[in-house]
């Protein structure tokens, strides 16, 4: 199986070129959805937030249901998607920058874990809308993948990450005023289990049956490349860093 069908299925690592390709491929995908989260909002306040108040998730409506796919790009003020905007860029080219195919089924489940956890959990008559559940999910899914994965380089983000912005956690918690905690909560809880769920599956090293100087059989990763190969050594120096 190629390195682009095992990250598709998160059942291998990647090659350091595959992974520069899909890096560039997080920043274009990231940079599209902020654009059409932005137009959404140009829309909305045109029409005088007609799409927040139709479009947005009320807790117990069968009716809004299906709007926890739609809610996510809906905002109720300019202050509202300023504030989001930065963090969603940040933590979502963070969250992709490994494979876009993948970074796409996560987004779907934290959209789906938060927006269930609001229209099950919500208290009155409330309309919630915005992208902070994307948020704390792309925020928990970094934190934590890289200790799935065994990826040093993911584990150093998520520690700084967690360091950095750990102040977010407050507002996932009851009490806090003017906010959904409870789709801050969900959306968390969505990345945490997506990070297991699309984790790397590293294959069992492979049985090298030719024999080097008499030593008997040698193993060989299965994507360890040829000796001659004039990148075995970069190859190796990755893999020793966890980075592969």
């Amino acid at each position: 199986m190629g390195g682009a069908e095992r990250e598709r299925v998160g059942t291998g690592p990647m090659a350091p070129e595959q992974m520069i390709a899909e890096a560039r491929k997080a920043f274009f995908v990231m940079f599209g959805f902020l654009a059409l989260v932005w137009l959404a909002q140009l829309a909305n306040f045109a029409d005088h937030y007609a799409l927040s108040r139709d479009y947005g998730v009320v807790s117990g409506d069968i009716g809004t249901l299906p709007n926890i796919l739609t809610a996510p790009f809906l905002h109720w003020n300019w202050a509202h998607i300023e504030s989001n905007s930065g963090p969603l860029f940040v933590f979502g080219f963070l969250a992709a920058y490994r494979g876009v195919v993948r970074f796409l089924g996560l987004s779907l489940l934290i959209v789906v874990t938060s927006g269930l956890t609001v229209w099950f959990l919500e208290q009155g008559n409330v309309d919630t809308v915005g992208a902070s559940g994307l948020i704390f999910g792309y925020f928990g899914y970094v934190v934590v993948r890289g200790l799935f994965d065994r990826h040093l380089i993911d584990t150093l983000i998520g520690v700084v990450m967690a360091a950095s912005f750990a102040y977010m956690l407050t507002v996932a918690v009851p009490g806090t005023p003017g906010v959904s905690w409870l789709g801050h909560l969900g959306g968390l809880i969505g990345g945490l289990v997506g990070a297991w769920l699309f984790r790397d599956r590293r294959p069992r090293p492979a049985k090298d049956t030719h024999t080097g100087g008499g030593t008997g059989p040698t193993t060989r990763g299965a994507l360890q490349p040829r000796a001659d190969n004039p990148r075995a050594d970069l190859h190796k120096e990755l893999g020793d860093l966890g980075l592969l």
